[in-house]
């Protein structure tokens, strides 16, 4: 699958906020990169990936900051009254001062703390294009799925206009004494039925175009044509190359490598917990009851030593290495997952494949049994049974064959996602 930085994804999601006409105009021809491209720039759950990354990348700026020094500035003022003295004066006092704080040594617990942020960060970004790639294959599901609404669509309006055709040709034949009532009435019901198939279809046909809408997270499209790409090409790769593509490459995996690296670190930092801390400080005070005030300063180190936390850093160090140990057996758990998916898709592939080549025959013994079928019955030697019986093998055939050429894409479409691929 093509990488994509933050800073990119941060310019393809400027728009996002703007109305899907100013992306798309009402009768524009889109192909499937393009709605793609609608979906990386209008999806909300890449939007909100993207800001998780920055998030971690924030976290990855908070553990950076134990390693530069921390300087404050207070002031006060206060009005001191003794009570119970001999002497009943009151006063005021001012105060002011600034304070610079090192760390100096820490036993890498600082270093570690950015480790550990890094390694969530980089879990963050496996998790952005894990969002993408699912947001994607749902594009293409969504996609494909109304080229075959269409397809669909297309064979009934020519089913329709069959019966059509065969309703003239049987009232001609009544009107002359060829045929009986029978067939005329059989014709009208079958154009009938037809007819509710093809709304059916018109109707599925527009249900799809919704969902394709919402997999680009833009359900307020306007409306729009998509190129015909359900055409078969085959799709190569051995089995075992498949899944070493996919304990390579894909994205949920890596998060959870990373998560787990992580808590390897963890378990380092809790350790730290035993250890003390070297720090550094230094101030420069002013004090006094009245201007101008009196000033001074102070420097010095502090050396702090954990000597009884109730058993905190031990159960903390528990803790971190349960966790890791959790990680350990999910990782387990997905490259198992994993394998079932890629062998799942890579099947249905293979079966797709055998089935659109059975199909292709299929339709065109169809479109020859439908042939001869009309010529018997424009001859007088057939009959309005026949003829029905042969158009309804031919629109189980055209819609088996766009069926398969459909689930030989989400195949391929889920082979791909499998392998962390585009």
């Amino acid at each position: 699958m093509q990488r994509f930085s933050l800073a990119v994804l941060l310019m393809l999601l400027i728009p996002f906020k703007v109305n899907a006409e100013e992306i798309v105009k009402k009768d524009d021809l889109l192909n499937l990169d393009q709605c793609i491209e609608i979906a990386i720039k209008k999806h909300p759950d890449i939007a909100a990936a993207v800001n998780t990354v920055g998030i971690s990348q924030s976290r990855v700026g908070q553990a950076k900051a134990g390693y530069y020094p921390q300087i404050e500035w207070s002031s006060g003022y206060r009005r001191y009254s003794p009570i119970g003295s001999i002497s009943d004066r009151s006063f005021d006092e001012y105060s002011s001062s600034v304070t610079l704080k090192q760390n100096i040594f820490d036993f890498g617990k600082t270093t570690t703390q950015v480790n550990i942020q890094r390694l969530n960060l980089r879990s963050s970004n496996s998790d952005l294009e894990d969002t993408m790639q699912q947001i994607l294959f749902n594009v293409k599901q969504a996609y494909y799925g109304v080229l075959q609404a269409g397809r669909n669509r297309d064979v009934a309006i020519e089913v329709v206009k069959q019966y059509e055709q065969h309703l003239e040709q049987a009232k001609g034949f009544y009107d002359v004494g060829t045929k009986p009532k029978i067939d005329v009435t059989k014709a009208e019901v079958d154009l009938s039925n037809t007819k509710l198939n093809l709304i059916k279809a018109e109707n599925s046909l527009r249900i799809s175009k919704a969902t394709l809408n919402n997999a680009m997270g833009a359900p307020d499209m306007p409306e729009y044509k998509i190129k015909d790409t359900l055409s078969f090409q085959k799709y190569e790769i051995s089995f075992e190359d498949a899944i070493h593509k996919a304990y390579e490459n894909r994205p949920n995996l890596k998060s959870i490598i990373s998560r787990k690296q992580s808590a390897e670190e963890s378990i380092g930092l809790a350790e730290k917990g035993y250890y003390p801390v070297l720090s550094g400080n230094a101030s420069y005070n002013w004090s006094g009851e009245r201007f101008p005030i009196e000033n001074g300063w102070d420097a010095g180190v502090t050396v702090t030593f954990p000597i009884f936390s109730g058993f905190l850093t031990k159960n903390q160090v528990e803790e971190a290495r349960l966790n890791l140990n959790v990680l350990k057996v999910n990782e387990d758990s997905l490259r198992q997952k994993i394998f079932l998916e890629i062998q799942q898709a890579y099947l249905n592939l293979q079966e797709s494949a055998e089935r659109i080549s059975v199909a292709e025959i299929t339709v065109k013994q169809a479109e020859e049994n439908l042939d001869l079928a009309k010529g018997r019955y424009e001859v007088g030697l057939g009959n309005s049974v026949e003829l029905t019986d042969a158009m309804v093998t031919y629109t189980n055939a055209k819609t088996a064959y766009n069926q398969a050429l459909y689930d030989y894409k989400i195949a391929e479409a889920s082979l791909l996602k499998g392998m962390g691929d585009k």
